[in-house]
C-alpha cells in the first residue's frame, strides 16, 4: 500500500521542531530522513521510529509494537523500527521528542567502532 502525500507532509509538519526532514519512497512505504540517516518508516499509513537497545525498552512501555514483514520464504522479520505513539499525531512537541529519540539511535547505529572510520550517512 503506498503512503499517500498527504500523510508524509502531515508528519512533516508534525516534525517541524525536530529540524528539516527528507523523505524517500521505497517498498510502498516511505523513509523519513535527517541528516542523512533514517530515523522513521511509514507503511500502510503507519509511522515507525527507529529504535535499539538504549530506547528499545522506552517504546515497549508505551506498548508499541516493533516493525515485521513476511518474508518470500514465509519468514517473519523484525526491523528496528517501532511503532510510534499515537500521541505524536496530535502533538508536534510530543512528536519532537519521539523523533530525538529514533534520531539518537539512528546515530549510534551509524557510530564508527572502536578503532574504526564512521560509515559515512547515505544521501538520501
Amino acid at each position: 500500500m503506498a503512503v499517500s502525500g498527504e500523510l508524509i507532509e502531515f508528519l512533516k509538519e508534525q516534525m517541524a521542531g525536530f529540524g528539516p526532514v527528507s523523505v524517500r519512497r521505497m517498498f510502498g512505504g516511505a523513509g523519513l530522513f535527517r541528516d542523512g540517516l533514517m530515523f522513521a518508516l511509514v507503511v500502510g499509513d503507519v509511522l515507525y521510529l527507529k529504535a535499539d537497545a538504549a530506547s528499545r525498552g522506552t517504546f515497549e512501555a508505551e506498548g508499541l509494537e516493533a516493525f515485521s514483514y513476511a518474508t518470500s520464504s514465509g519468514r517473519n522479520t523484525i526491523m528496528s523500527f517501532m511503532r510510534a505513539p499515537e500521541a505524536c499525531l496530535d502533538d508536534p512537541d510530543e512528536m519532537t521528542g519521539w523523533c530525538r529519540l529514533a534520531f539518537d539511535a539512528a546515530l549510534r547505529a551509524n557510530a564508527p567502532e572502536p578503532g574504526k572510520k564512521a560509515k559515512p550517512a547515505p544521501n538520501p
